[in-house]
């Protein structure tokens, strides 16, 4: 969506803030021993005690309020009461919700407790590169040179990207136009940012793999290759100059 009025910052805002505060909640929330459904029933009463419905519950009928992804899966994993969290699992959350006719999207990974298995290093490298992306949007860039920035960053700190998963627009809906937004140059793609557009951009960032495959169950993707992934995620609306993170309360960056 494209704002032009006040009331539309504000509700964009206020869904951004559901979804944002939620992440951070179930992230300080997740600890060794519990099931990732347990973790997920916690987000989606965060989201319902603010008013928001989720995103992928409403859009796709995903089993699950949020998707959790646990170690070698990439994306999408659904909740489930056999999925228990381990020390030094990597952890994937993503929150994407409606509230008031207004839709935002973030995500994060992290590792639960100790860094036991090494995976810090890819999640700080997934942060950094999210950083440095949307320092870099503005009215009139291409989206394409974004790409080309996330993944030149991603070689340079010794990692691959995931070419099939990208951002995109969001606002009205989950998912609106530009539909992709991929952390690689696609030379294809001569699409610009739009001033004042709202875009949820995202990293990720790979050890080994380059596409995500998606597994029996329908939803959840792993790396073609294998090894892990970390996804960084921020709703923002494009201006002249630095983006407005509109999900910033989500606290990926502290």
């Amino acid at each position: 969506m494209s704002i032009s009025t006040e009331a539309e910052r504000i509700g964009m805002q206020q869904a951004s803030d559901a979804v944002a505060i939620t992440l951070k909640k179930m992230r300080e929330y997740a600890k060794p021993g519990i099931s990732t459904k347990e973790l997920d029933l916690y987000g989606g009463k965060l989201l319902k005690q603010m008013g928001a419905s989720s995103a992928p519950l409403l859009t796709y009928g995903f089993p699950g309020y949020t998707c959790i992804s646990i170690n070698e899966e990439a994306a999408h994993g659904i909740p489930s009461a056999d999925k228990i969290l381990k020390e030094g699992d990597l952890v994937n959350i993503d929150v994407s919700a409606e509230l008031n006719g207004y839709w935002a999207d973030n995500g994060g990974s992290f590792v639960l407790g100790e860094d036991i298995h090494g995976h810090g290093q890819l999640v700080e490298a997934s942060k950094e590169i999210l950083k440095k992306a949307i320092s870099n949007i503005k009215g009139g860039v291409r989206i394409s040179e974004i790409g080309r920035l996330i993944e030149t960053e991603a070689k340079k700190a010794g990692y691959t990207v995931i070419k099939n998963l990208t951002g995109h627009g969001v606002g009205r809906s989950l998912h609106e136009a530009p539909h992709e937004i991929a952390n690689y140059c696609d030379r294809f793609n001569t699409t610009r940012f739009k001033k004042n557009s709202v875009v949820a951009i995202e990293t990720f960032i790979s050890t080994r793999s380059t596409i995500a495959d998606t597994q029996a169950d329908g939803w959840t993707l792993t790396g073609n290759k294998g090894g892990f992934v970390a996804q960084h995620e921020h709703t923002i609306m494009v201006t002249d100059g630095q983006p407005v993170i509109f999900t910033s309360q989500n606290g990926i960056w502290d």
